[in-house]
């Protein structure tokens, strides 16, 4: 065709690679794909593994993204989300009604947990806490309307270990959907569907992305059925993943096994100071033989994770002077990436809970959870010490 400039302007040619390939993913940052064929126009619409027609359905930059965290994980695929609890709430949702019956572990992300008390209220969708670890609890909790087992690997933010094998068995058993949130293990730690998972989901703002510089989640998937029913109502919902924001957590996920490496021996390091200081009065890191989890931990995990939680002898006034006599460590949300965080859960993350809620959830007053990050050991001791003598 013979073309105006104007006309010319608004479609611009675009190179075809051929005898080569790119090192990296590029970024699709394109809202939409057109087509020759009206009939693989109108399928790329109706399934998530069909041609990319339109961003909140498929995305070649996000699907890459889906495709390494779902062989990462083990499983067949993967839903990509704006954000961690963008892929709660897929999972939730997209697996609960009206009037069924959710069976949840104790001790979860104050965000998941505000979330399960929101669909308590607005949809009477009824909950049963349970400790986890404790797979004869679980089958007693059971109803014939329980739909969804809901775990986090390590529990935010006291790292209470949930028992996998244990809990995901009885759950198959009972035909359960069992969902797990791995983002404080990551797979370097933790494969969950190994051990009978049927949804592992993740914020990949935290370890995933490790900068800093992204908000986003992703559900993974054991069954292809499942997938396929969590990803027609993700479309739904929306919450879409953003190809920049994918193609940054897949550079992240890169460095991803060394940078755990650092996160873990560095949480060490500080865990192990912490319990031997007086003004600590309790340790949360199941890499400590006091840990309730230790022996859990130890079977099911090759390392203990990044992040840790301490109780201040001296409650909330105390924990309030050590965050702000902090000097490395950075007074902030969030956790995974290669800097220090500290924060108080039950003024943050926490915050929407009750205090009897709190209680449930073994968070005191003079809880402090540090993200641990990859910065020299001694460095963060020194800053932590020095606040915990101020």
């Amino acid at each position: 065709m013979s073309l105006r400039r104007e006309t010319r302007a608004v479609h611009p040619p675009q190179p075809d690679i051929t005898g080569s390939r790119p090192i990296t993913m590029p970024i699709y940052q394109t809202s939409g794909f057109a087509f020759d064929d009206p009939a693989v126009f109108a399928d790329a619409l109706s399934r998530p593994d069909g041609a990319f027609a339109y961003g909140r359905y498929a995305n070649p930059t996000v699907r890459a993204l889906e495709s390494a965290v779902a062989d990462l994980e083990g499983g067949v695929a993967g839903i990509a989300t704006g954000s961690g609890m963008g892929a709660v709430n897929c999972a939730l949702l997209g697996l609960l009604g009206p009037g069924d019956h959710l069976v949840a572990q104790k001790s979860l992300y104050g965000g998941t947990a505000a979330m399960i008390n929101e669909l308590a209220e607005r949809f009477g969708v009824s909950v049963t806490y349970v400790s986890g670890d404790d797979p004869d609890a679980f089958r007693a909790a059971v109803r014939s309307r329980t739909r969804v087992l809901y775990l986090e690997t390590l529990s935010n933010p006291l790292n209470h270990v949930a028992d996998l094998p244990g809990m995901c068995a009885a759950a198959r058993e009972l035909g359960v959907v069992s969902v797990v949130d791995n983002t404080y293990a990551t797979p370097m730690l933790c494969r969950p569907i190994e051990h009978g998972a049927d949804i592992v989901v993740h914020s990949t703002t935290k370890y995933m992305s490790g900068h800093t510089d992204v908000v986003g989640g992703l559900t993974v998937h054991a069954d292809e059925e499942l997938w396929r029913r969590v990803w027609r109502f993700s479309v739904e919902l929306g919450a879409t993943a953003d190809p920049f924001a994918s193609w940054l957590t897949l550079r992240g996920l890169q460095t991803l096994p060394l940078r755990m490496e650092r996160h873990c021996a560095n949480a060490r390091h500080l865990a192990t100071r912490l319990a031997a200081h007086p003004a600590v009065a309790e340790v949360h890191w199941p890499g400590l033989p006091g840990h309730p989890s230790y022996e859990l931990a130890a079977k099911l995990l090759p390392d203990f994770g990044g992040v840790l939680a301490f109780d201040l002898a001296g409650g909330r006034a105390a924990g309030e002077r050590f965050m702000k006599a902090v000097r490395l460590a950075l007074l902030a949300p969030s956790l995974g990436g290669v800097e220090t965080l500290v924060m108080h859960p039950a003024t943050t993350s926490h915050r929407t809970l009750s205090a009897e809620e709190l209680a449930r959830h073994g968070i005191g007053e003079g809880t402090v959870r540090i993200a641990v990050g990859i910065e020299h050991p001694e460095d963060l001791w020194a800053d932590l010490s020095q606040a915990l003598t101020g």
